[in-house]
């Protein structure tokens, strides 16, 4: 900058004759200013100098804990880095990339979500990508969720050029190969944690083949119903199947009590049968030995054999009598034999009595 020194002596003594403060002396600043006249005509220098400093500068960058960085030199991979702060060649030189390896990523297969303004959640969805056929060939509409993450850096940047589509397809891909390997009974039932667990190991040799660099953390079914044109028929049949469940555990619980009640019944005849026909055998064999030692003894004296078993024989029947009176023979021909005459005999002769008069004085009337 050029300074008119002559004209600022002018109005500097111009301001003294008016009895106005007096200017600043300049003389001192002009002695100051040899310096910034050996900048006049640097200042484009200056800037350039200021931009080169600024571009070195834009290598410095920062990794952070869950991401790793990747350098690329002209477009190539050149190197990878972990967290922390690090310097690159500026750009064009070098780039840095710094994708997270630790972020769970999500592809929604078959259906779509949806935020609402009131924050409400939907989703839309997906037929051309949930429709897939079983191996019976019905048509089953599968709606999952697929959740993966980085496992290696390098694979993932350079290996795919689009990973969201990739892990998309690849996942439609590995469930429609399951599905067509199942029932569709199954598939709506009981093997859909199976049916998870081999989509998940298939997507993960698939995406492997492509060089990747993506690990698939879960395969989730979020909705697995039939088509909405035979949603209808298939809850009819689900509701008879459970119907046949239903009464075949009745009747096994019913089965499960009888058997056993059965077995015990025949058990306990059986040991009843079995005493029986002990307790006959041994009464057999008893009366039998019985019969030959009165046999032995009758060989021996058969007068006083045969008397012993007719007193014997006269005490049993003569227990059971409770009024009994013993005569002699020849007494016993003398006594005259008489009715019995105790009260309910007497009694009833006197009914029948009444009986036939009443009867009789009917007849009469008649």
């Amino acid at each position: 900058m050029n300074w008119d020194w002559d004209k600022l002596e002018e109005r500097r003594e111009k301001f003294s004759r008016s009895n106005k403060p007096p200017l600043p002396d300049f003389s001192k600043l002009k002695e100051n200013l040899p310096f910034w006249d050996n900048l006049k005509g640097r200042g484009p220098q200056i800037l350039i100098g200021i931009v080169v400093l600024l571009w070195f500068a834009s290598g410095f960058y920062i990794v952070n804990p869950d991401e790793v960085g990747v350098i690329k030199r002209f477009g190539a991979f050149n190197r990878i880095t972990g967290p922390g702060p690090h310097y690159h060649l500026p750009y064009p030189i070098e780039t840095v990339l710094t994708p997270s390896v630790t972020q769970i990523k999500r592809v929604e297969i078959g259906f779509r979500s949806i935020t609402l303004g009131t924050g409400i959640n939907n989703y839309r969805e997906v037929p051309k990508e949930s429709l897939m056929l079983t191996g019976d060939e019905n048509i089953v509409d599968v709606q999952f969720i697929v959740q993966y993450k980085i496992k290696d850096a390098y694979s993932y940047l350079f290996n795919i050029s689009n990973p969201f589509k990739t892990v998309k397809d690849a996942a439609e891909a590995a469930m429609r190969a399951v599905i067509g390997n199942n029932q569709i009974n199954a598939v709506l039932t009981t093997e859909k944690f199976a049916i998870q667990n081999k989509t998940q190991r298939l997507l993960q040799q698939i995406l492997d083949s492509y060089h990747s660099g993506i690990q698939v953390v879960a395969v989730k079914l979020q909705d697995v119903h039939p088509p909405k044109q035979v949603l209808d028929a298939f809850k009819d049949v689900a509701s008879a199947k459970e119907d046949k469940s239903r009464l075949i555990n009745q009747a096994m619980a019913y089965r499960n009590e009888i058997l056993p009640k059965a077995r015990g019944q025949a058990a306990e005849i059986v040991n009843k049968a079995e005493a029986y026909k002990e307790t006959k055998i041994r009464i057999a064999q008893g009366e039998a030995n019985r019969f030959l030692k009165i046999l032995e003894e009758y060989k021996k004296a058969p007068f006083v054999t045969r008397k012993r078993l007719y007193l014997e024989t006269m005490e049993d029947v003569l227990r059971k009598v409770k009024d009994k009176v013993i005569i002699s023979k020849s007494v016993g021909e003398r006594v005259i034999p008489l009715l019995s005459l105790d009260k309910k005999t007497f009694l009833k002769k006197k009914v029948v009595k009444e009986a036939k008069k009443i009867k009789s004085k009917g007849a009469k009337n008649e």
